[in-house]
């Protein structure tokens, strides 16, 4: 307990601002301000030898205590947001004099006061007490565990294990908050596209993967840049996204409250996180449907919203109001299998609508294999992904400037004049 006591004490004076910081040390000291930067990176390392990694059921924290990764990278602590009293227990970047939270365990249900204790409770779980020891958080672990530890590694990851057979019950990995860790997992089906909700709807989506990158982030640079990688789980027969940079310098992708993604990069020079690569280019056409079914949205044109050629507005008036959410509807019928049959309707640099059909189709076939289905609306092909096709309304259409695919709308002949 004085080990935690000791760091909370660090903890306080290493959680001011680095001005603060700065001129607290030089009017102690007397020193310049390189040599006040050495001795914070010294009291940073004094932190950390003092603190655990571990929490376990005698070994517990209480607030301002702490417990700190092996290495230093990260720490588990009681914290405030600004301008609130309340308190939350989160997993903060240790070494640095921003704070900055990747991880919140209370976030829903906050200590209203500092009696706030972390520990191990009697079925294994780890756990966040209030002053009247009750539970206000738990990891939820169903199954009850004798001689459980918790402990927080250099990656960030909390990771609730048996004591004796070290096997991972609970990782906060697997319940992130806001923040995208390196080496964090993120599960998929393999095929699926990176969707960001707001209000239990639908809010953005990146098209789809295809093995390299997300083909509807203009932003996004390939694989060998960005480090994403599609994992395949052969024991688990699951998939899983996950990222990791030859550069091991402090960097994570934060989703704000605004709904934009971006990647995040210590700048020791400036003592602050730069906002770097934007995955998002934060326009009105990155909202879901914008356009409605049918519709295109053209962020460099005004309106931004048109619809397809071959369609016209469900709802004139609406539309013109520039409420297009209604979307297009056909103004000519498909023919089908009829003699005069259809064609397609080639629009190029699009993200491709939303959730489309998959098929090991080659090239040079797509339009076959969907002339041939009724149901089928559009096509589209990536040499990496292969056929995808669509059936019923095509929602999410957007033109890019740059990248994009080309995506193949079903027309009646007629459409196409002569």
């Amino acid at each position: 307990m004085a080990e935690s006591l000791i760091s909370a004490l660090l903890d306080q004076f290493l959680s001011i601002t680095a001005q603060q910081a700065t001129q607290q040390l030089k009017l102690v000291t007397g020193v310049d301000e390189a040599s006040v930067d050495n001795i914070t990176s010294q009291l940073h390392a004094i932190k950390a030898i003092t603190a655990s990694d571990t929490i376990t059921s005698s070994k517990f924290i209480k607030d301002p205590e702490v417990i700190i990764s092996k290495s230093g990278v990260f720490r588990l602590r009681f914290f405030s947001f600004a301008n609130s009293t309340n308190r939350y227990v989160g997993i903060c970047y240790n070494q640095i004099p921003v704070q900055t939270v990747i991880w919140v365990a209370n976030r829903n249900n906050p200590l209203k006061d500092s009696s706030g204790t972390v520990t191990i409770s009697d079925d294994g779980n780890l756990v966040v007490l209030n002053g009247q020891q009750e539970i206000v958080w738990s990891s939820g672990v169903t199954d009850s565990v004798d001689n459980t530890r918790a402990q927080l590694l250099d990656s960030g990851n909390l990771v609730l294990s048996g004591n004796s057979s070290g096997v991972s019950l609970w990782e906060s990995f697997q319940y992130p908050s806001n923040a995208f860790m390196p080496t964090m997992k993120i599960g998929t089906d393999g095929k699926t596209e990176t969707i960001i909700w707001k209000n239990n709807q639908i809010y953005f989506r990146s098209g789809p993967w295809n093995g390299q990158t997300f083909i509807g982030l203009t932003l996004m640079n390939t694989v060998y840049l960005d480090g994403f990688y599609l994992v395949a789980d052969d024991q688990e027969k699951t998939y899983y996204f996950t990222y990791d940079f030859s550069n091991k310098s402090m960097l994570y992708y934060e989703l704000d409250s605004q709904g934009n993604i971006v990647q995040r990069s210590w700048d020791a020079g400036k003592v602050n996180w730069e906002n770097m690569y934007p995955i998002l280019e934060n326009n009105d056409c990155d909202v879901y449907g914008k356009c409605g079914a049918f519709g295109s949205c053209d962020s460099t044109k005004s309106p931004i919203c048109s619809c397809l050629r071959g369609f016209e507005p469900k709802n004139i008036e609406e539309w013109n109001r520039g409420n297009w959410t209604s979307g297009c509807v056909r103004t000519t019928p498909l023919s089908c299998q009829k003699a005069k049959g259809d064609g397609f309707l080639k629009l190029e640099r699009m993200k491709v609508p939303a959730f489309p059909e998959r098929s090991s189709v080659v090239n040079g076939n797509c339009d076959d294999q969907c002339l041939k289905n009724c149901s089928c609306m559009a096509y589209a092909y990536d040499v990496s992904i292969g056929c995808m096709f669509w059936s019923g309304d095509l929602i999410d259409i957007q033109k890019f400037p740059i990248k994009g695919v080309d995506l193949y709308i079903r027309l009646a002949s007629s459409e196409f004049g002569n």
